[in-house]
């Protein structure tokens, strides 16, 4: 450290710090006696304790474009002395996924099997060398979260071919099925609901399957599955439902059930009227005309059928009967 000025400190994979090692640092960061520049290929906000990282600014590098990675591919070729004609160099930077070590890798192993063979360098090598490089997918990572939030949203958008893709993304990069399934279980209720009530039963189906056949045979399976919910008609309603329900039992407690809703099996209940008034409807109409939620919340609606599927049959029934 020079007179007046901070000595500059730069951590390459910052998060590989623990949580004692990072607090290290926060003293003199905070007097200016240092300057940190950490570098990471984790999220910082899940990595980075928050007292470090509110000290410092977050600059997220890009992927590469294709262009550049083409020109990564060409001096990497260089260095090694490997002649990559530019139709196999281009596909090199194509399937990179922007990453410059990726290409690096797989020029060298590409051209290490060319060359055992004594052949040209050729578009098979690539696909040799790019299946025996690891996928960029960390499932206990940041990428675990990315992926599972793309391929919500991609069923919730009725998208199927990118919802096929980022399962296929998570399965080649090693994410747990089971994990994947049990979203899809969620999503069959939460995002389609009521609007096609079978999308449930397929979602269930599919973890039925994978438990009984495992990988890679179950991936037919979680595919079939995830295709039908993305073409599946869309529905809140039902979560939405039970969301508003508890949040009024959270505020207002359990409220009792109207008497004629209240258990009358047991001598005397009837003397506090437990079931009067109460109508079997499967004997009479008039016991679908009842109030069945508590006094206090007489004409509270939790069920709003949406506009799409069964619940738009459902939603015009109910206009029809005037509900």
């Amino acid at each position: 450290q020079g007179a007046g000025r901070a000595t500059i400190l730069f951590l390459d994979e910052i998060h590989r710090f623990n949580k004692a090692q990072q607090d290290a640092l926060l003293p003199s960061v905070e007097d200016g006696l240092l300057i940190l520049v950490g570098a990471t290929t984790e999220n910082p906000y899940f990595e980075v304790n928050s007292a470090l990282l509110s000290r410092c600014q977050v600059v997220e590098l890009e992927a590469l474009g294709e262009d550049e990675l083409l020109e990564v591919v060409r001096r990497g070729a260089e260095a090694i002395g490997a002649d990559v004609p530019d139709e196999v160099a281009a596909t090199i930077a194509r399937r990179a996924g922007g990453d410059a070590r990726t290409a690096l890798s797989t020029v060298e192993l590409a051209w290490e099997t060319a060359h055992a063979e004594g052949v040209p360098l050729e578009e098979r090598h690539v696909d040799d060398a790019a299946r025996k490089r690891p996928l960029r997918y960390d499932k206990g990572a940041d990428q675990h979260y990315d992926f599972v939030s793309a391929f919500i949203k991609s069923m919730r958008g009725s998208d199927p071919d990118a919802a096929v893709y980022y399962l296929a993304a998570m399965l080649e990069g090693g994410e747990d099925p089971r994990f994947i399934v049990r979203r899809m279980v969620i999503f069959a209720s939460e995002d389609v609901g009521n609007a096609d009530p079978h999308a449930l039963q397929i979602a269930v189906a599919a973890a039925h399957a994978l438990e009984h056949v495992g990988l890679p045979e179950a991936q037919l399976n979680l595919s079939q599955a995830a295709l039908y919910l993305a073409r599946a008609p869309k529905s809140k309603a039902s979560a939405i439902a039970i969301w508003e329900a508890r949040q009024d039992v959270r505020e207002g407690g359990n409220l009792r059930p109207p008497a004629m809703l209240r258990d009358a099996h047991y001598a005397g209940a009837k003397k506090l009227g437990h079931g009067e008034g109460y109508i079997d409807p499967h004997t009479d109409p008039r016991g679908s005309e009842l109030e069945y939620l508590p006094d206090e919340l007489r004409g509270r609606r939790y069920y709003r059928p949406g506009g799409d599927g069964e619940e738009g049959e459902e939603r015009d029934r109910d206009r029809q009967r005037g509900t």
